[in-house]
């Protein structure tokens, strides 16, 4: 029944990622609005996809434009289940001195007013569980000379992704973006044309080798909109191929003849099983994702301390999957682990290091060096020492995927060595991404918030953390599943994820996107 399928409405979407979008929407059964400017066709675009489609004008920037549009949606739909707010009016990139403040504005108008009020609009129309993706961009995150109106417009529109996020928690829409790094586009080509874009020098300073495709920026914002993202708001995917983790003079990859067979199209569809070594698998988070993994058909290598629950878990999952007891502070049992299972399976195509230990939780002044250099020695060491390890058996194709933490960004006290390790998780999945993504290889970080797991539940009991106060700083009000980070890192792994690399994604519930004082649970 067609009242039951989600209503996703585009805009921009008559351009590259914009009918990347559509297409993905379709082709999931969605019923898709899709929306752009007078005369770029996209009444015929929609039509072309069926009658359970339709294609409206509508300039974003035009307030008046938009509340017509919204009477039209609900006169033939009713709602709006996701709203993506992709229309963009791209830089000029003319010299400072050298923009009339007209354009300073238009591009305000076209890249944040607009999706606000678009956001706003849509909002009114969602139920429960709807979702709003903003496709922003690395502009707004690192500058650059000669975008000074599109970087705040995109800076402005990352910022109203979080402010968003929190206030409309408690209705039970999430907001989240993806911020594109170079990506094959009109927008882009025509920057080549005119002159504006050397695109031989983009590749090489892009760790990949390659820009991205649009189908890949559609595939991310799909995924964020999913329910498979259901504790995921405020966060802003970096798609970007490497080009953030990127931090030194010179070439991120060398150069590259012509325009790369994968910039055009994606590989070839097809799914062999994939040899997928987890740590810290025998409860919690890293026994999800081993499920979740197996249960697509992975081959799952279960890594733990506790080699009983590995074991137990690798059990109850049946068919090939092995278990092995691995302390991954000890590098002759890591290097005798990876070397067992390059023999016995000839290769690792992913690794997710999920070995973790939470801190003393002592005042500092009572912290020693020991109380610190466990953690670190857990939790960062161990998960260096496993990639390592991996990546003797990984090919063109790899993934490492490591597990970072609210407090990757956001450290409390006193859980200093807790923190300072999430922080170098982060920066040592950035320099593989740097250093593997010329060879093939793909990295990123998934920050969990709190989830209810056996580690939280112990903290819980022994009364070191306060669960109704942390569940009302979070906006979505609890704490998410194993399963909600087990979803992020299957996305992650996935063809789907392909010019993801480097990047982190905060599952958290809105945590890292909360700044004010007060509940977040209970902002209105």
């Amino acid at each position: 029944m067609s009242e039951h399928r989600r209503v996703v409405l585009v805009t921009g979407a008559a351009g590259g990622i914009g009918r990347a979008l559509v297409d993905l929407f379709v082709a999931d059964g969605d019923r898709v609005i899709g929306v752009d400017l007078a005369g770029t066709g996209i009444e015929a675009l929609m039509t072309g996809h069926g009658p359970d489609h339709a294609g409206f004008d509508c300039d974003v920037d035009d307030e008046a434009a938009i509340l017509a549009l919204f009477r039209r949606i609900d006169a033939v739909f009713g709602k709006v289940d996701v709203l993506v707010n992709n229309a963009a009016l791209g830089p000029t990139m003319a010299a400072t001195v050298d923009t009339p403040l007209t354009d300073f504005r238009k591009a305000i108008g076209v890249n944040l007013l607009g999706p606000f009020v678009m956001a706003r609009e849509a909002a009114k129309r969602m139920a429960n569980g709807g979702a709003i993706v903003n496709i922003a961009s690395l502009a707004g995150v690192l500058g650059n000379p000669r975008r000074n109106a599109y970087a705040a417009s995109k800076a402005g529109l990352i910022s109203l992704t979080k402010s968003l996020a929190c206030e409309w928690a408690s209705r039970g829409i999430r907001v989240a973006a993806v911020a594109p790094g170079y990506v094959r586009t009109p927008m882009v080509a025509d920057l080549e044309r005119t002159g504006k874009a050397d695109l031989a020098a983009v590749r090489r300073r892009i760790p990949v080798g390659r820009m991205g495709r649009p189908d890949e920026i559609a595939r991310a914002a799909r995924f964020l909109a999913s329910p498979g993202a259901s504790y995921i708001t405020g966060s802003v995917l970096a798609v970007d191929g490497g080009w953030m983790s990127f931090n030194q003079p010179g070439d991120a990859h060398p150069p590259v003849d012509g325009t790369p067979a994968e910039e055009l199209d994606a590989a070839p569809a097809g799914r062999q099983q994939r040899v997928v070594v987890v740590t810290g698998a025998a409860k919690g988070i890293g026994e999800a994702i081993a499920r979740t993994f197996a249960g697509a058909g992975d081959l799952v290598v279960l890594l733990d301390s506790d080699g009983s629950g590995a074991s137990s878990v690798a059990a109850s999952l049946g068919g090939p999957h092995v278990a092995m007891e691995t302390d991954v502070t000890d590098e002759a049992a890591v290097v005798a682990a990876f070397d067992s299972i390059r023999g016995r399976f000839g290769r690792i195509d992913i690794l997710i290091n999920d070995a973790a230990v939470a801190d003393a939780f002592k005042p500092a002044l009572e912290q020693t060096r020991e109380d610190l250099e466990r953690v670190l020695d857990i939790n960062l060491a161990g998960a260096f020492l496993c990639t390592r390890e991996a990546l003797k058996s990984m090919e063109p194709g790899g993934i490492v995927l490591n597990l970072g933490s609210i407090n990757t960004f956001l450290p409390f006290a006193p859980r200093h060595a807790y923190g300072a390790s999430k922080a170098g998780i982060d920066i040592l999945t950035r320099c593989l991404a740097a250093e593997l993504g010329p060879m093939g290889i793909r990295s990123a970080t998934i920050a969990p918030g709190y989830i209810r797991t056996p580690g939280v539940k112990a903290l819980e009991d022994a009364g070191r953390i306060d669960s109704p106060a942390i569940r009302r700083r979070i906006p979505l009000g609890d704490m998410g599943r194993p399963a909600d980070i087990a979803s992020a890192a299957l996305f992650l792994s996935s063809p789907d994820a392909s010019y993801v690399n480097g990047s982190i994604l905060y599952v958290d519930g809105g945590w890292t996107s909360f700044g004010n004082a007060g509940d977040a649970s209970a902002q209105t």
